[in-house]
C-alpha cells in the first residue's frame, strides 16, 4: 500500500494491495493492474519476494533460516516441515529442507541465467538481468506474474509465441516446480531406475506428463482454425504444448485467453482444476488426487477389490482424503461462480474459468479480473487463499475436532445411480 509501491507515487488502496498480496503469496498470478505498470522497482521486489516464500513456503525457509544460524531443529519443527511439504515420513526433514533450498536456487538461478541471454540484447543488461531472475522466480513458483507490460498491459509471453529458448526454459521451470520435494528427493535418490520409485513419484509422474502431451495435442484440434491459425509450425507446436503446461497452475501465457474457443476454455479448467503435485509449488486439487479417483473408479467398474498399483494396494483414507478434496474444491469453485454472476452481470464461461483460475491458483484469465466489483474480488481473495493451503485444511479450521464413538449406526441401503 506504500505510496513507493506505485508508480502513480499513490496507494494502491487496500483492497487492490491485498488482493495482489493474496495472488503472489498464494502463487496465482490474478492481478487486478499490469505489474509493470501499477508497481514500481520496489513494488515488485516485495511481489516477488511474496512469491519466493509463497512457492516454498514459510516453514521451509524458517527451517533453513534456523539451519543456518545452527538453532536445534525439535520434532515439533520436523513435524510443521512433514505437513508442510506433504512427505510421507517425518525422518530426514533436515536435509530433505537443505535439498529443497539448494535445488530451488539452483533451478531458478540456472533459468534466470538462460532468460537473461533473451532478455539483456532487448532490454539493457540490468533490466535484462532483473527480467531473467524474476521470471525464473515466478515460473518455478507457479506464480505467473510477468513484467512484459513494459511491451503492451497485460500481455504476458505472447511476444514470444514461437521462441523455444523462453518457451522451454518457462516450461521446465513450470513442471519442475509443480512436480513436487517429495518426487525431487526421490529421483535424487534412485536416477533413471523408475521400478525403485516410490508409488507417489511413479503416479506423479504420469499424471504430469501423459496429460501435458494429451492436452497439447487436444489443444492443437481446437485451436488450429482459430489462434494457431496463421503461425509457423513452431508457434503452433510451442503455443500447443505451453497452453498446456501453463494451465497446471503456472498462469502465464502466449496466445490471447479470452480469444480461446468454448473447448480450449473447458479444457484449461479442467487442467487448472487439477493442478499440480503435493508438496510442490502448484495448486489444484493435484495429480495424486485425480489419480486416486480414476482408479476408484476403474476398480468399482471391473469388481476389483481395493484399489490397486503398480503392484501395490492403496490405503483406504488417501482414497476418502481425494474425494473430500475433489468435492470441496469443486464445491467451493461453483459456488462462487454462482455467486459472482448474483453480484455483477459477467458471462457464465469468464466467471467459472476465473473461480477456478482462483481455487486452483493457476492466475489465467480471459480479462474480467480487473472488472469484478469489491465484493467479487473478496471471493477470489479467499478462494486463492483456500486453494493454497488446501481446501481440506481451511474447512477442518472451522470444526471441532471429536474423537469417533466406538459405536456403528445400524446399516441400511439407499440406491446410487
Amino acid at each position: 500500500m506504500l505510496p513507493i509501491s506505485s508508480r502513480s507515487g499513490q496507494s494502491a488502496g487496500f483492497l487492490n494491495a491485498l488482493f495482489t498480496a493474496t495472488s503472489a503469496s498464494c502463487v496465482t498470478g490474478l492481478v487486478i493492474a499490469d505489474t509493470w505498470t501499477q508497481w514500481t522497482l520496489f513494488g515488485q521486489l516485495v511481489i516477488i519476494t511474496m512469491i519466493q516464500i509463497g512457492g516454498l513456503g514459510f516453514i521451509t525457509i524458517g527451517i533453513f533460516v534456523a539451519m543456518i544460524l545452527r538453532r536445534k531443529i525439535g520434532l515439533k519443527e520436523r513435524g510443521l516441515m512433514q505437513e508442510s511439504v506433504n512427505t510421507l515420513q517425518i525422518g530426514g526433514m533436515v536435509k530433505l529442507a537443505r535439498k529443497i533450498i539448494i535445488g530451488t536456487c539452483f533451478f531458478e538461478g540456472v533459468g534466470a541465467l538462460l532468460l537473461a541471454f533473451r532478455f539483456i540484447p532487448q532490454y539493457g543488461l540490468l533490466r535484462g538481468i532483473f527480467y531473467g531472475m524474476f521470471h525464473s522466480i515466478s515460473a518455478f513458483c507457479n506464480a505467473g506474474f510477468d513484467l512484459m507490460g513494459g511491451t503492451a498491459p497485460y500481455s504476458s509471453f505472447v511476444g514470444y509465441y514461437d521462441d523455444w529458448l523462453v518457451n522451454l526454459v518457462i516450461m521446465s521451470l513450470i513442471v519442475i516446480g509443480g512436480i513436487g520435494f517429495i518426487v525431487w528427493d526421490d529421483l535424487s535418490r534412485h536416477k533413471l531406475h523408475f521400478r525403485k520409485y516410490l508409488l507417489h513419484t511413479k503416479i506423479v509422474l504420469i499424471v504430469t506428463f501423459v496429460p501435458i502431451f494429451g492436452s497439447a495435442a487436444l489443444f492443437y484440434v481446437l485451436e488450429r482454425n482459430n489462434l494457431l491459425l496463421g503461425m509457423n509450425s513452431s508457434g503452433k507446436i510451442l503455443t500447443s504444448l505451453f497452453s498446456s503446461v501453463t494451465a497446471r497452475t503456472a498462469g502465464f501465457n502466449t496466445t490471447d485467453t479470452g480469444a480461446l474457443t468454448d473447448g480450449s476454455k473447458l479444457l484449461t479448467i479442467i487442467l487448472m482444476f487439477i493442478g499440480g503435485s503435493p508438496g510442490s509449488t502448484a495448486g489444484g486439487i493435484k495429480t495424486t488426487t485425480i489419480a486416486i479417483m480414476l482408479l476408484y473408479a476403474r476398480s468399482t467398474i471391473t469388481g476389483t477389490y481395493g484399489v490397486n498399483a503398480f503392484g501395490r494396494h492403496l490405503e483406504d483414507e488417501a482414497i476418502r482424503r481425494a474425494s473430500v478434496v475433489f468435492i470441496i474444491n469443486l464445491f467451493l469453485a461453483l459456488t462462487a461462480a454462482l455467486a459472482i454472476m448474483a453480484i455483477q452481470n459477467l458471462s457464465m464461461p469468464d466467471v467459472l474459468f476465473e473461480t477456478f483460475s482462483a481455487i486452483g491458483t493457476v492466475g489465467m484469465t480471459t480479462g474480467i479480473t480487473r472488472q469484478l466489483l469489491p465484493v467479487s474480488r473478496v471471493i477470489i481473495i479467499i478462494l486463492m487463499y483456500c486453494g493454497r493451503i488446501g481446501s481440506l485444511s481451511f474447512a477442518l479450521a472451522f470444526i471441532q475436532q471429536k474423537k469417533a464413538a466406538h459405536i456403528q449406526q445400524p446399516v441400511e441401503r439407499i440406491t446410487v445411480g
